[in-house]
């Protein structure tokens, strides 16, 4: 788990949020989607939902902070993806 979250701080294509992860999703250009585990549910069943169908690698980080922090933002994150 926690080697995901090094990918998840040395890539360069990095989408953060759920609105921006979800669209990239649809548009079928994720490789993996994290999500925080102690995300607000009704914030992460769809993009998760959505992320199930189209066949793409789920990684849960411990929490939003740990999540925010590995994508090198000093704020909270529900979500995030790598890009193809």
């Amino acid at each position: 788990m926690n080697h995901m979250l090094e990918e998840l701080k040395k890539s360069k294509k990095l989408v953060v949020g759920t609105k921006q992860a979800l669209k990239a999703i649809k548009e079928e250009q994720v490789e993996t989607l994290f999500i925080a585990k102690d995300a607000e549910k009704h914030v992460i069943r769809s993009i998760e939902d959505v992320a199930k169908k189209k066949h793409v690698q789920i990684v849960y980080a411990e929490s939003m902070h740990k999540l925010g922090k590995a994508c090198g933002i000093s704020v909270k994150a529900a979500t995030a993806v790598i890009l193809k």
